[in-house]
This record gives structure tokens, C-alpha cells and sequence, in this order.
């Protein structure tokens, strides 16, 4: 599986499975300029990441830290890694070439969900984090 920034600059090559989180939380939805982010999580030594990107780290409303990685051309959301889970990386689905990426396995943060947007019956849903936070 590939995936690249608008401009190309920066891209990935993904050999292993993945999946799908969709996060509600106010700052996903400002990174992404949409009502949810949707990252594809993968085990980190199943991505190459080839290119540069810039990095901004926040702290999450888990209170967990979390590293995006963004293509410094043409700022395009690319990657994210959390300080909880260390040894993988998400990829933003809208970078992914194919649109036969892997779908929400759950979704977070659904009390700033907007209400019309629907998530497959198949997904778990938590008000908030996984863990509550």
C-alpha cells in the first residue's frame, strides 16, 4: 500500500494490516479541517516513511502526548504517533492511495461528534477515549 502528500514530497510505503480510528475530539477536527480524523494505525516497522516532514506535538484530551507529522511543501496532515503506543504509527486515510483502506474498528471522542455523521454499526464508540479520558 502507498501513500503521499498532495505535492508527492512526502510518502509512504505500508507492507503490514492496519486499523481504522475515527477520532471526534475538537483537535482532530481542526487538524483534519473536517468533522472527525481518520487515521489508519499500522505497526511502526511495517511503514516507510520517505521525504520530510514537519512535527508539531500536542497534548491529546487523554492527557496523552501525541507527535503529527505533516508535509512542510504542502501541509498536508500525513502521520501520528502517541506516547501510548509507541511502537505503531497512524497514517491520515486520505493519504492512502487505494480506497480500500482499513475502516473504523472504533470510534473516540463522540461526544463532539456531529450528529450527522454516521459510523458503521461494526465500530466500538466511546464518549470519550478508549479508557475514559
Amino acid at each position: 500500500m502507498e501513500a503521499r502528500c498532495q505535492c508527492g514530497q512526502l510518502t509512504a510505503t505500508i507492507t503490514g494490516e492496519g486499523h481504522g480510528v475515527m477520532c471526534h475530539c475538537k483537535a482532530c477536527q481542526r487538524r483534519s479541517g473536517s468533522p472527525f480524523g481518520m487515521m489508519v494505525y499500522f505497526a511502526a516497522e511495517d511503514v516507510k516513511l520517505s521525504g520530510t516532514s514537519t512535527q508539531y506535538t500536542r497534548t491529546a484530551d487523554s492527557g496523552d502526548d501525541l507527535t503529527h507529522g505533516f508535509c512542510p511543501v504542502c501541509g498536508t496532515p500525513f502521520w501520528l504517533k502517541t506516547a501510548k503506543h509507541p511502537a505503531g504509527i497512524g497514517i491520515a486515510v486520505g493519504a492512502i492511495e487505494s480506497n480500500e483502506s482499513a475502516g473504523p474498528v472504533r470510534s473516540v471522542f463522540e461526544e463532539n461528534r456531529h450528529p450527522w455523521v454516521e459510523v458503521p454499526d461494526t465500530a466500538q464508540r466511546f464518549p470519550r477515549g478508549r479508557d475514559g479520558r
